[in-house]
């Protein structure tokens, strides 16, 4: 059994986002897998479906998404196994051509296409900086509501609103420049960012969005429209064109529509049973570096990786990447030729209370009084046995497992340390029911409080979880509804639930990417948690490049954090990727997104498999 340690970066870097494991990518026409002139393939396991093409929504911000996307789009860049990122020139060029004011070009290449032969260009980046920047947006994200059973926005008809956020290109307040061509984007940034080298991933096409939106068929056209749409600031244009943006990516089976899963990278999309399985195809006409090795792979979908170790047995599938308990790794030990890598993820567990559902912990159940809600949250967490979950859970897969206390730093990590020794983290090391019920009376809350706690269904671990935090919190007070849901990802902010149990897990090493699950209005703000000083903290972080002042900022937004009891970080991902050794080599995978599906250039099929 092979082991992969927790990749420690030299630079301050947000807990979320260490990619650790990449390798030289091989030229487009190398890597054919097998020696063989048969066509390959891999069956993968995975345990969520995918359910949205557009990962950058509210909605869509999910690693089962993500993975899928990541197959299928070719970026900028990558992050290599040192954590750094690195140009992908087959795809573009992009470079900082001042710093005062900070300008950054970007040009894609000229072999850069979509799969249905469109070229990627300018129009395609000017997309992503106004879906991101909100700066064309004529609501404000804290005005809109959502549809109390999707999530979605629902008061935006007619209003200019693109459902995402971002750090930096809000920064960008003027509409970036075309070039001539039609190939370059230069942006231009009010103050300088930190992470300007994150801001540029492409992940839907303009001409496909702008074809729905406004009805043009012709793809140039359709983007000319765009392009014009947004330098003109036309409302009515922007409100369709942010309203399809928003939601017309999303499916849950193969789209009739096949525009509306196209590829600038590796593999097509081919076939999409729901809730069964993906099928992905080479793409024959993709010109970059990360060519696929394989011809074709199936990622099937199942919560239970104790069925998926059977799989695995039975041939259905070559690899996959579980929420690992003691049970499947014995399990999987007695697959024949099973080889199983194991280590600790960049993802970590955290249990989040939801501030405005008009629930326990909302201040609307008080008749808005603020402080009587986070007494509330206070007493709940008080009675939340983190190292019990650890204890049992946890160590009997990685012995060196402890409680995570910090919400945006991971621990060996620079800073982790300092910030846990003042973010107030201490005041929940400890079990204490009596605290929680002193809290209570301070509250004025009589009797017991019904929490309605949602995770995945069919997730093992989690259900381990919910079993270990039942009678802790009853002991505390509160009663804990059973709410696991088969499509808790899409549930995720609908209100439909009062504290919710899952892993924040991301892609790159950016120090400003946790600021987007705390800031008001945040894409991955799912709680409805808003903070002026932790608003503003995070704004300085934007612009601050010294190490050790980036350290103070994070520990001064998570004082409040913890101040506000909306939440607890719960411990880091043991992490074990499970394969067939006979079915499939070269497999690298990341400590943290895409993990599993990291290197697949560099995968293969032994001869005679």
């Amino acid at each position: 059994m092979r082991s992969k340690r927790l990749f420690t970066a030299g630079a301050v870097i947000a807990s979320l986002s260490v990619m650790a494991t990449a390798c030289a990518a091989p030229s487009a026409d190398e890597g054919e897998g097998s020696s063989s002139d048969q066509p390959t393939s891999l069956n993968l396991g995975w345990n969520q479906p995918f359910y949205s093409y557009n990962e950058e929504t509210s909605n869509g911000n999910a690693t089962a998404n993500s993975n899928i996307k990541y197959l299928m789009n070719d970026q900028f860049w990558y992050v290599n196994a040192e954590g750094e990122i690195q140009e992908n020139t087959s795809y573009g060029t992009y470079e900082q051509t001042s710093e005062d004011p900070l300008t950054v070009k970007y040009t894609v290449a000229d072999d850069t296409k979509w799969s249905d032969g469109t070229p990627v260009d300018a129009a395609d980046l000017l997309l992503v900086w106004a879906a991101g920047s909100g700066n064309v947006n004529t609501i404000e994200a804290d005005q809109v509501k959502t549809d109390d059973a999707t999530g979605l926005p629902q008061n935006t008809k007619g209003k200019v609103y693109f459902d995402t956020s971002s750090q930096g290109l809000p920064l960008v307040t003027e509409t970036p420049e075309i070039s001539d061509d039609g190939k370059t984007l230069t942006m231009v940034y009010d103050e300088p960012f930190a992470d300007w080298q994150y801001d540029m991933t492409v992940n839907v096409p303009a001409h496909v969005t702008a074809a729905k939106a406004l009805g043009v068929d012709d793809p140039q056209e359709a983007k000319d429209a765009l392009v014009k749409a947004i330098q003109d600031e036309d409302e009515a244009a922007l409100a369709k064109i942010s309203s399809f943006w928003n939601t017309g990516y999303d499916y849950t089976k193969m789209p009739d529509d096949k525009d509306l899963a196209l590829s600038s990278g590796a593999y097509l999309m081919k076939e999409f049973k729901e809730n069964q399985y993906m099928t992905l195809e080479k793409n024959p006409d993709y010109k970059g570096e990360h060519a696929a090795s394989i011809d074709q792979l199936t990622v099937r979908w199942n919560e239970d990786p104790l069925a998926q170790v059977q799989a695995l047995q039975n041939g259905e599938i070559d690899m996959f990447s579980p929420q690992v308990t003691t049970d499947v790794a014995a399990a999987a030990e007695k697959v024949d030729g099973v080889e199983i890598e194991t280590g600790v993820e960049g993802t970590y567990e955290h249990i989040d209370l939801v501030l405005n559902n008009k629930g326990p912990f909302d201040p609307a159940a008080y008749g808005g009084d603020a402080e009587k809600a986070k007494l509330v949250r206070q007493a709940f967490l008080s009675g939340v046995p983190r190292q019990e979950i650890v204890d049992k859970l946890i160590k009997p897969i990685n012995a060196d497992a402890e409680v995570r206390n910090s919400f945006t730093r991971t621990e060996g990590t620079p800073g982790y340390d300092e910030i846990v020794a003042q973010n107030g983290s201490s005041e929940y090391s400890e079990v204490d029911p009596a605290r929680s019920k002193q809290l209570l009376k301070q509250a004025g809350v009589n009797g017991t409080v019904d929490v309605r706690v949602m995770y995945a269904a069919d997730n093992v671990r989690r259900a381990n979880e919910f079993q270990l935090l039942k009678p802790a919190l009853a002991e505390a007070g509160f009663n804990l509804i059973d709410a696991k849901s088969a499509k808790w990802g899409e549930k995720l902010g609908d209100g439909t639930y009062d504290a919710v149990v899952f892993g924040w897990q991301s892609e790159t090493p950016a120090v400003t990417e946790s600021g987007p699950t705390f800031v008001t209005g945040g894409i991955n703000n799912l709680i409805g948690y808003s903070n002026d000083t932790v608003d503003s903290e995070f704004e300085k972080l934007n612009t601050e490049t010294d190490e050790a002042a980036q350290v103070e900022i994070l520990a001064n937004v998570e004082k409040e954090l913890y101040e506000d009891a909306i939440g607890l970080t719960l411990y880091q991902f043991p992490s074990a990727n499970i394969s067939n050794g006979s079915r499939v080599t070269g497999l690298d995978p990341a400590i943290l997104a895409p993990t599993m599906f990291y290197g697949f250039w560099d995968w293969e099929v032994p001869s005679g498999s």
